[in-house]
């Protein structure tokens, strides 16, 4: 089957920074638009966007800059809090970031006159990711290089610990069930962890590391995706604890894994950063071969809409955003 040649972004939007990470809220913000936010090298940036998949009355992408947080240091995760919303008087936005600092801050504001922040230490490593409880917000949970997941409520206070057998790169928050939390590390090892209870009540592995990103899918959570070395996997946990299918993808290593907010066949994949032009793969699971191949400069970060078959990365000054047709 010939391989579809790789396709620039469908839209761009220019940036005031190098773009590390970038994440669409997959929470509903209570309007029309789509809250994002990408972090760079000294900013955290919050925006809005509409698609003309969704707006006959958009061309192309209607991207808005809602404020633009000064962080200082270069932002390598943001997990949204569903308690952001642009339709509340005044509105809220809240969302957390993990820094090369070996800090997680956490910022509320109102979009107008009134931000705050608040510092939660603890970590003695790197913070590869970090993720909030989805159905109240309360609680944050994150992964470092320092070998534990940690949880913690919205004052800064350990709530929870888990010591891991090597760096914790992802961590997933079941969206039904909020004691349930995936953990995947680094030596190839996914665990879904009871809160209650402290136990591990599921374990995956992968044949290859370094294991670098899991994600839980949304649409279908008995799916679990993740890439190490230079592999996809995919896990169906309702039939087994062995993967139901993998497959080589990128010939650099894998870096990212995003599953779909709306299909759950539809996953997307990254190459290592660090060459001229990051590649990103589209897959889907009825698919042999990936239905988009995009590069992006330098590109780094990966996140899909909440309610479109649209997924974006950062790269020099811009984000860039490909939208698949199913």
């Amino acid at each position: 089957m010939k391989q579809e040649a790789s396709r620039s972004a469908s839209y761009t939007v220019e940036c005031e920074d190098y773009v590390h990470v970038v994440e669409f809220s997959p929470f509903e913000s209570g309007t029309a638009d789509s809250l994002i936010a990408y972090g760079g090298n000294h900013y955290v940036v919050v925006g809005t966007c509409r698609f003309q998949e969704e707006d006959a009355e958009v061309e192309g992408i209607q991207y808005k800059t809602q404020r633009i947080f000064h962080h200082g240091i270069r932002v390598d995760a943001i997990g949204w809090s569903p308690e952001s919303r642009l339709d509340a008087l005044p509105p809220q936005i809240r969302f957390c970031t993990a820094a090369s600092d070996k800090k997680l801050r956490l910022f509320t504001s109102d979009l107008q006159d009134k931000d705050e922040y608040k510092v939660l230490e603890g970590h003695s490593d790197y913070i590869n990711d970090l993720v909030f409880s989805p159905k109240d917000g309360q609680q944050i949970a994150s992964v470092s290089d320092d070998h534990t997941c940690r949880v913690w409520d919205l004052e800064g206070n350990l709530k929870n610990y888990f010591i891991l057998h090597s760096p914790g790169m992802s961590v997933s928050w079941h969206p039904e069930e909020e004691f349930k939390l995936m953990v995947a590390e680094k030596n190839g090892t996914i665990r879904i962890y009871d809160l209650v209870t402290h136990q591990a009540v599921l374990s995956l592995t992968t044949d290859q590391t370094p294991l670098m990103s899991a994600s839980w899918c949304l649409k279908n959570t008995f799916k679990v995706g993740a890439v190490a070395g230079s592999d996809w996997y995919i896990w169906d946990i309702a039939r087994s604890s062995y993967p139901v299918e993998k497959r080589p993808v990128h010939a650099d290593r894998a870096r990212l894994f995003r599953w779909s907010k709306v299909n759950e066949k539809l996953f997307a994949t990254t190459g290592y950063p660090g060459k001229m032009t990051s590649q990103l793969l589209i897959h889907h699971l009825g698919h042999p071969q990936p239905i988009l191949i995009g590069s992006a400069p330098v590109g780094s970060g990966l996140t899909w809409h909440r309610t479109l078959s649209i997924c974006a990365m950062g790269g020099d000054h811009k984000l860039f955003f490909w939208a698949t047709e199913l």
